[in-house]
Parts: C-alpha cells; sequence; structure tokens
C-alpha cells in the first residue's frame, strides 16, 4: 500500500536561459505575456541545463521528499532516456509501476524570459501510449492517486483508472493542463466525476465554466462533481472550498527566479497535507503554499522542493487565509 501513486508525463528537460524579449497582450479578461525571438537569427543560449521533468515525475519528487511512500505510474521509452529517468526515480526511492513502450521517452526544451517567466516546447514521445491494458492493477493501492495532464490514449487510460480507483476506495486528485482544459466541460467530466480534488488556474477554470472570480469559479467548479476544488492565481495565491468553506492561501510575495513546477508542487504537496492530517484544509494549502514559493525561488522543478522537517519550520511563519 502506497500513501500516494501519482500518474502522468516523465520528460528529460533541457533549461536553456536566452534572455528573451517580452510582448505583452491584454484581453478583456486577463493578460498574457508571450516570449518573442526573431525569426533568422541564431539565438545563443547562456547556460544549458538537463534534469528530470513531467507533471507526474514532479509530483512524484514532491510526495516522496516530504516523506510518503510513493509510486509513479507512466510509459517511458525503450531508450537511453528511459534509463535515465528509472535510475533517478530508483536513487529517490520511488517505485516505477509503469510500462515501457516502443517510443521516445517524453522530452522537454523551457526557454526562460527576461521577467524569469517560461515557454515549454514538449514532445511527449511515450507518454501518449499508455494503454489501460499496460497498467498492472494489482499495484494500484494507494490512500491517492494523483494524475496530471495526459493526452490521446494515455487520456482514456487514465479516464478509466480514475474510476477504477474510486470504486476501490482510493482518492482522487486531478489537476489538468490548458491543452485539456481548452476542450471544456465534456471533455473532462468523467474525470471531474471521480474527483476528490480538481485543481486548475483561474483561466483554465474560465475554460471551463465561463465565470470570472476565484469565489464563482469555485462554486461552478464544485456543481460539477469533485468534493474538493483550488483555484490558483499565480502569484496572489489559491482559493479552495470543500463545499461547506471558500478560503484562500495568500502568497507571500516572493520574487520567482523560475516557474517550472510550481502548479505540480501546489497541488501534490496539498495532498501530501490531507495525507498527513486528513481533514485539516488549512494546513494543506499552507504546506502547499510555502512549498510552491520554495521551488520558484530555485531554477528547475526539484530545486528548491522542501522536506517535511524543513517545511515544518516554514510553516511557523505566518501565512495568511482568508475566508471568500
Amino acid at each position: 500500500m502506497y500513501d500516494i501513486i501519482t500518474c502522468g508525463s516523465s520528460t528529460i528537460d533541457v533549461f536553456g536561459d536566452t534572455s528573451s524579449e517580452l510582448i505583452k497582450i491584454k484581453t478583456r479578461r486577463y493578460e498574457e505575456d508571450h516570449i518573442a525571438y526573431p525569426s533568422g537569427v541564431k539565438i545563443l543560449i547562456k547556460k544549458l541545463d538537463f534534469r528530470l521533468g513531467g507533471g507526474g515525475i514532479n509530483a512524484a519528487v514532491v510526495c516522496r521528499t516530504l516523506g510518503l511512500k510513493t509510486a509513479y505510474l507512466g510509459a517511458v521509452g525503450n531508450d537511453e532516456n528511459a534509463d535515465l529517468v528509472l535510475k533517478k526515480l530508483k536513487r529517490m526511492g520511488i517505485d516505477f509501476i509503469g510500462a515501457k513502450v516502443e517510443e521516445q521517452t517524453g522530452y522537454a526544451i523551457i526557454l526562460d524570459s527576461i521577467e524569469n517567466d517560461r515557454t515549454i516546447l514538449k514532445y511527449s514521445g511515450a507518454n501518449d501510449l499508455l494503454k489501460y491494458s499496460l497498467v498492472d492493477k494489482s499495484q494500484v493501492k494507494a490512500k491517492w492517486i494523483y494524475f496530471t495532464s495526459m493526452i490521446d490514449e494515455s487520456y482514456k487510460t487514465i479516464e478509466k483508472l480514475a474510476e477504477y480507483v474510486k470504486s476501490k476506495g482510493i482518492k482522487v486528485a486531478f489537476n489538468p493542463s490548458n491543452y485539456i482544459t481548452k476542450k471544456g466541460y465534456r471533455h473532462v467530466a468523467r474525470m471531474m466525476k471521480a474527483c476528490t480534488l480538481f485543481m486548475v488556474n483561474e483561466v483554465e477554470a474560465f475554460q471551463l465554466v465561463h465565470v470570472e472570480g476565484v469565489k464563482n469559479q469555485l462554486k461552478e467548479l464544485k456543481k460539477l462533481g469533485p468534493k474538493m476544488v483550488i483555484v490558483t492565481e499565480g502569484k496572489k495565491g489559491a482559493g479552495f472550498t470543500n463545499g461547506k468553506e471558500y478560503i484562500y492561501v495568500k502568497a507571500s510575495g516572493v520574487v520567482p527566479v523560475e516557474v517550472t513546477g510550481a502548479g505540480d508542487t501546489f497541488g501534490s504537496s496539498f495532498v501530501t497535507g490531507q495525507i498527513l492530517k486528513p481533514g485539516n484544509h488549512r494546513f494543506a494549502l499552507k504546506l502547499a503554499q510555502i512549498n510552491a514559493e520554495s521551488v520558484i525561488q530555485k531554477s528547475g522543478a526539484h530545486q528548491g522542493i522542501l522536506t517535511y522537517a524543513k517545511a515544518k519550520k516554514a510553516l511557523k511563519k505566518p501565512i495568511k487565509i482568508i475566508k471568500l
């Protein structure tokens, strides 16, 4: 029995620092930053780092670092990059209960901008080929299973898997990305109905329920099936509801160095908090916030992840939670 199984993508992440320019585009609903590169020229990269990443891996590393017995479920290729992924997981004490398929392991290029934000160029590869028949359900035994975004065949698999584990009494968390939520509620309906926890950012929430304001979004998303909902607002903080209360954890205002993995860290830290102190939503929110803020102060998705001992020290500092 695991404390948690994380299910999602695994990638080899390449971080390139180009100090590129930003273009701001403002719509009626929100403002977007776009990283800009001139065409027809060669862009010099100042620094290049190779690291392990992907939503499923990021969440697994967070949970294991916080002390949970953790397994990762996903698909890797039959190549050298897969060997790197599996060796790293083994060194960290994370069990691999996924599958190897005849495709390249996922790969991502993370491009930084002058304001420490990033754009990710992702090759999914093996991540899209996790068939339900490849999942050894005898190994899928845990208190929680945490799903991140997957597409194509793998998305069909996590839909079936979410319903299966729910029938076995395993709690389900789902943190989809923009390329899932932009398809609308019908695309995520099965997953949402299986969810104990559903987490999105405010833009993704709007794509699903077409209302603005975190409290309104929480209310509308809660109606769609999940027992708990989180809507994050980046530098501002995050809102939470279980249908009985609506609360908001405020960000402390730390200056980010690089934000890759912040969402994965927040969501998986919240679930870890639920496992460590069941039903203590305020504790889970605070743990999620301080861990995400630690991650964004370092380059890369794993560099700033806190151990539980360090998290407990950080939790002694004031973290503001207000009622919505």
